[in-house]
């Protein structure tokens, strides 16, 4: 990720827009609780914005909104009561910033692919000379369509925002559009937002007209651009898809420019919070939720799921392995195809290869668990544990029915069902006598052959 232009002396707040009901979404939930790799877009918002090390964050929602509060929460939250438009809302900020002179950046809770950078860049635009009260972001959409234009000057300078149905063909022309978010000079803000007015068709106060303002005071405002996949705001399901898809593609380059191999890139997902060391082998259609960290050299072999897991250098995991919350996979641990891991740690070099659920558990250095073992962890009302000492060895379709503790270096035989502990070093079996009778199933034929010859009479 490209690092953000050195900050300057002035302090710095954000603005978040989190207010919209988005009734597109044909959701209860607010708009911007919607995930997008893993993080509610809010969430992504606030993250790009901590980036810089604001003094102030600021989260505007609108009336009846407890679960927006308390996702930004520590940071304050204002109500905009009468969802009168964008310059509406963030005049609602007001008494949150009172005393407050420095840089304000205006940034969307549904715009959840805005770079720290680009945010560093907007404040940097406003050490410009003619020092702008007002900078904008734009963007040069592949399809301009009905995007408000920017009319600026090959030296940066916004004279105008002209919105589609108001531009002239010339206008219209302009490839430089409105991306929405924007920057402010504290000390001249509210003086800019208080004398916009609501004359249009819906009656609103659009933040836009803040340069409109300014340019008639004499102020000087600039633009800054992004690129198009930077500034997608999301107001429906398919926008939402859409944000997903365009995030994934820049986790994916992100995880191969930092060293990871994908077999096939386009069958990763990741979450934002991801983190994926070097020379890590990802196998195809492999899923990271939330809370995940793999160590260098790990290889997963395709078709697995991850959430809130950790995973130590050179491991070994997969194909079709399910890790849930609270795994903790050792250096060098196998971990392979069909088996779950859940609240247990799979200690250096143990392995658990086949067919196997292990959970609230611990398998010691360089045990080997068999295939089809379970750790019986859950009675139905609470859940035990299962220690299992290294170098232990458990045969294959064991069940051990937690609270137990098999010993270093003990051997469990295959087909056991164990209740109780097992020392260190020691055999345990617990399945019934096998039992040979000498050519019963001769006899056992002849008469099942004959039962069925008697049913046809």
């Amino acid at each position: 990720m490209t690092p953000a232009p050195t900050s300057p002396a002035r302090p710095l707040a954000f603005i978040i827009l989190a207010a919209g009901k988005g009734t597109r979404m044909r959701s209860e939930m607010p708009k911007v609780l919607h995930r997008v790799a893993g993080v509610p877009m809010v969430g992504h918002a606030l993250a790009a914005a901590r980036a810089l090390e604001p003094e102030r964050i600021v989260v505007v929602v609108g009336p009846g909104m407890p679960e927006v509060e308390a996702t930004v929460a520590p940071h304050p939250t204002v109500v905009q009561h009468s969802q009168a438009g964008t310059g509406d809302a963030v005049r609602a900020a007001r008494g949150a910033l009172e005393g407050f002179f420095g840089d304000v950046i205006v940034l969307f809770g549904d715009t959840p692919l805005v770079t720290p950078a680009t945010l560093g860049a907007l404040r940097a635009a406003r050490d410009a000379a003619e020092d702008p009260a007002v900078v904008v972001l734009g963007m040069r959409p592949r399809d301009p369509g009905a995007y408000g234009r920017l009319v600026a000057n090959g030296r940066g300078e916004l004279e105008a925002i002209v919105e589609y149905l108001d531009a002239t063909e010339a206008q219209r022309a302009i490839t430089l559009c409105n991306a929405g978010l924007m920057a402010f000079d504290g000390a001249r803000m509210w003086q800019l937002l208080d004398a916009i007015g609501n004359a249009n068709a819906k009656g609103e106060y659009y933040l836009t007209d803040a340069v409109t303002v300014a340019r008639s005071r004499g102020f000087a405002c600039r633009v800054v651009e992004a690129a198009e996949e930077e500034v997608v705001g999301v107001n429906s399901r398919a926008d939402l898809a859409e944000a997903e898809r365009l995030l994934q593609a820049r986790l994916r380059r992100q995880a191969m420019e930092a060293g990871a191999t994908l077999t096939d890139p386009g069958t990763v997902w990741f979450s934002a919070d991801t983190r994926v060391g070097r020379d890590v082998v990802i196998g195809p259609n492999t899923f990271f939720g939330p809370g995940v960290e793999i160590g260098d050299r790990v290889e997963i072999r395709g078709f697995c799921h991850f959430e809130g897991v950790r995973i130590a250098a050179g491991a070994q995991i997969g194909p079709f392995a399910r890790l849930r919350p609270g795994a903790e996979i050792g250096p060098d641990a196998h971990i392979g195809n069909f088996v779950e891991i859940k609240n247990a740690r799979i200690e250096q070099g143990a392995k658990v290869n086949h067919l196997s659920y292990v959970g609230d558990a611990r398998v010691g250095a360089k045990a080997n668990i068999g295939a089809g073992t379970i750790t019986c962890n859950y009675d139905g009302f609470l859940k035990s544990h299962t220690d299992i000492g290294a170098g232990a060895f458990i045969g294959s379709n064991t069940a051990l029915v937690a609270p137990i503790a098999v010993g270093d270096g003990a051997i469990v035989g295959a087909g056991s069902v164990l209740t109780q502990d097992v020392p260190a070093q020691a055999l345990a079996v617990a399945r019934g006598r096998q039992r040979v009778i000498e050519d019963w199933a001769i006899s056992f034929r002849k008469r099942k052959e004959a039962e069925k010859a008697a049913r046809r009479k």
